[in-house]
């Protein structure tokens, strides 16, 4: 049994390996989440579904999308080496006083790991799993392509992945005309892309897109994402 389960690990490893050094700089095709998403619902029987992304370069998304998410999700994202320690010692501590609003702390960087590799759920299997991936891909590539990758892949709605596709559907333009409000409304859904809608959003929406554009203020606007050459 041992041995089975090392030859399984052994060719992990060798699979998301590969998978870290191509997507360095090939385009991303498709998210371990999407092909949950499109298994789940041919499985339940919806064969409409379609889960896919549109792949676009950097400079083919508006910076303001970038800056947004960085706001919304890893304020410390350019320093960090892929964990963020302080916001995951504020987690765990909320957490042990609040077990039934369990509060996250992951970084863009360990969320495109386990968007890219892994699967949703909560469980120490799959966190060890995403901080292994995570320092991988901190070492292959560099804070752009992270962010690049992100948000090629990120969840925005039922079906829609992608920034691209996101702001195709929601706002009939593409990605590079995002606006700052457009941008923040985006990243204010993504901690639930399904009970959150960018279509309808509720107060709690509005509220939070709010606080995200005050945050993309604070961090210097536009010129944020040139000054750290994440755009």
């Amino acid at each position: 049994m041992r041995r089975v389960v090392v030859r399984i690990l052994l060719v992990l490893a060798v699979f998301w390996g590969g998978g870290i050094a191509l997507f360095s700089f090939l385009p991303v095709p498709f998210s371990a989440v999407m092909i949950e998403r499109q298994l789940s619902r041919w499985f339940t029987g919806d064969v409409s579904y379609v889960a896919h992304s549109d792949w676009v370069s950097m400079d083919e998304i508006s910076p303001w999308m970038g800056l947004a998410v960085i706001a919304a999700e890893d304020q410390k994202f350019p320093e960090h080496w892929g964990f963020d320690i302080g916001a995951i010692e504020k987690a765990l501590a909320h957490n042990e006083r609040n077990a039934s609003r369990v509060r996250g702390a992951s970084t863009l960087s360990q969320q495109t790991a386990k968007n890219l590799f892994l699967w949703d759920g909560r469980s120490w299997v799959r966190k060890g799993l995403e901080a292994g991936l995570t320092l991988g891909i901190e070492t292959v590539w560099s804070k752009k392509r992270i962010l690049t990758v992100y948000l090629n892949i990120a969840e925005f709605g039922e079906g829609v992945f992608g920034v691209e596709a996101a702001a195709q559907r929601y706002f009939r333009k593409p990605a590079s005309r995002l606006t700052p409000s457009e941008a923040a409304l985006l990243a204010a859904v993504l901690p639930n892309p399904i009970r959150f809608k960018a279509t309808a959003p509720s107060g709690y929406v509005r509220s939070r897109q709010a606080w995200i554009i005050r945050q993309m203020r604070q961090l210097g606007g536009e010129g944020y994402m040139q000054a750290h050459n994440l755009h």
